[in-house]
């Protein structure tokens, strides 16, 4: 045959071959189109491909099959360049009646099901190197269909010969019984396939992940692996992109699993390790949803995350924020009550945390307050002490600025205590002191009253007048104390009552102390003061 030298190839930049169109053009619809209808001996005829499957080894073979008269022999180890090649060289329609290499490679695709699974790896592994043309011909997904259903049954057989081994797993289980001996082998038929898997590239981790989810397999399994694979990963990458990217891939596909199948503490590492990556805002609003969906199984030490570099304050109060609106992003409504308490309680133990903070902001203080519903706490004693150091440390703040600090204060879930405390704590402007005061006022008559409704033996009602603060009539209480008549009770609720009587003792005394204590209080501070403001009026 004459052999001419009069086509010059340039494959993707990496090496010049000079070639016989004729030859070439007899077995690649593609070459054909380009240069088929030219005439033999023009000079100068050159084609340059930029992303030629494989590259310059990968083109080399193509060549050698057109000289060779269509004639090759196709192995697991050459099939997937082979098969990539001929698709991108339009090697599927047959040429003056040559051999079609597209044919011949699918029909050897067709015996995969009997190829090892390092032989199954290997193609994989090569065709990371094959792209885009391996994804667009289809040959991944042919590779993946048959990994995914070795990897499904694997908890019914064992697995295909591997590269794997139960020491290279990193599984390390006692056989002292049967039941240590069947939960190891359990375990390795279940996570057998990590170690191999861990070495491929994020995009086709990305594919494969992706049709696992399709065909149903395990959703804890797969979480653990994409765990896996980003902690090994990790451990041999040599640039931030290369993590950036492992991430992104990670939580992108955790974001397709079931969230109950998902380990929460461990997307809390994963969370802590991408403070020191610049991730995509879609992957990081992911990971955030992830985690503030399930925000009642963390811990304090969980939240208590450094700020970001260049911030002034030293906890990352805006990522806490994130996390409490996605907890109730769904409305309060759809929230169980144990819940959203068992939040509110992590939130005031934050809250307390962050309260000594000079440089947090009263803004960020309220937000951190006010971002759960008042109906998740049955108690504001502990967002109270919070505010109280919070105002110590931030002696410099306006009444104003106060004021909107202690505006996040539920008064009427205060405790009596804490009421008190308030109300002679001076760090607090004088209107919220009067309202903790009236509150707690309002709250001792209502006891009263109800202690009064609830002793049907109370017949006549007398007056208990405040004989410190005498003529007084606002702050008088009304008792209703009558003749009981226990003859035919037993002493069961002889002692039920008088013990009811001591406790509205109590509280009548509680209540003059109060009195006195806040009217020596506001004198105090007006005069400190030197100024005509109003003071709220107190009812009794």
């Amino acid at each position: 045959m004459d052999v001419s030298c009069d086509l010059e190839v340039d494959v993707n930049g990496e090496e010049i071959f000079m070639v016989d169109k004729k030859v070439v053009c007899s077995y690649s619809g593609k070459i054909n189109k380009l240069f088929g209808k030219s005439k033999r001996g023009t000079r100068y005829l050159k084609v340059i491909f930029h992303d030629f499957p494989g590259g310059a080894e990968s083109f080399e073979i193509i060549t050698r099959f057109c000289y060779n008269k269509g004639k090759i022999e196709i192995n697991p180890v050459n099939v997937s360049t082979l098969y990539c090649a001929a698709s991108y060289m339009e090697m599927e329609k047959s040429v003056s009646g040559n051999e079609n290499l597209f044919e011949l490679t699918e029909k050897s695709l067709e015996d995969i099901r009997y190829w090892t699974w390092s032989e199954l790896l290997d193609a994989l592994r090569l065709c990371q190197n094959l792209m885009p043309v391996a994804s667009s011909s289809g040959v991944i997904d042919k590779y993946l269909d048959s990994l995914i259903g070795r990897v499904a049954s694997s908890c019914e057989t064992s697995p295909c010969p591997s590269t794997s081994s139960a020491d290279s797993s990193g599984l390390r289980l006692s056989c002292d019984s049967k039941s240590t001996e069947s939960l190891r082998n359990s375990v390795f038929r279940a996570t057998w396939w990590f170690e191999d898997l861990a070495a491929f590239e994020p995009f086709l981790i990305e594919t494969l992940v992706k049709q696992m989810v399709t065909k149903n397999l395990d959703h804890g399994i797969l979480s653990k692996f994409l765990f896996y694979y980003q902690k090994a990963r990790f451990s041999v990458a040599k640039t931030m992109d290369e993590k950036c990217k492992t991430m992104e891939t990670v939580i992108e596909m955790l974001y397709l699993l079931d969230l109950s199948c998902i380990s929460f503490k461990t997307l809390f590492g994963m969370l802590r390790v991408t403070l020191n990556l610049k991730i995509s805002k879609c992957s990081r609003n992911e990971l955030e949803s992830m985690i503030g969906s399930q925000l009642d199984q963390a811990s304090l030490d969980n939240l208590l995350l450094p700020s970001p570099v260049g911030s002034s304050y030293l906890y990352d109060v805006n990522l806490v924020l994130r996390l409490l609106k996605s907890f109730i992003s769904k409305g309060v409504c759809c929230i169980p009550l144990t819940r959203l308490r068992k939040v509110a309680s992590l939130m005031d133990l934050y809250i307390a945390e962050v309260a000594p903070d000079p440089c947090l902001k009263p803004s960020k203080f309220l937000a951190l307050v006010r971002v759960l519903p008042e109906s998740a706490r049955d108690s504001f004693d502990a967002i109270y002490h919070a505010t109280v150091m919070y105002l110590e440390v931030h002696s410099g703040l306006s009444e104003e600025e106060k004021m909107k600090v202690c505006s996040g204060l539920n008064y009427e879930k205060l405790s009596s205590g804490a009421c008190r405390h308030l109300a002679q704590n001076k760090k607090f402007p004088l209107k919220s002191a009067g309202q903790a005061l009236i509150t707690q006022q309002v709250k001792l008559k209502n006891l009263l009253q109800e202690t009064n409704q609830a002793s049907p033996y109370l017949d006549s009602p007398c007056s208990f007048v405040d004989t410190e603060n005498p003529g007084n009539e606002d702050q008088q209480i009304v008792l209703y104390a009558g003749k009981l008549d226990l003859s035919t009770e037993n002493e069961k609720l002889k002692e039920h009552l008088q013990g009811m009587q001591w406790r509205v003792l109590e509280l009548e005394k509680a209540c003059r102390k109060m009195q006195n204590q806040m009217a020596k209080m506001l004198k105090s501070r007006v005069s400190s003061h030197n100024s005509a403001r109003s003071l709220p009026r107190l009812c009794s």
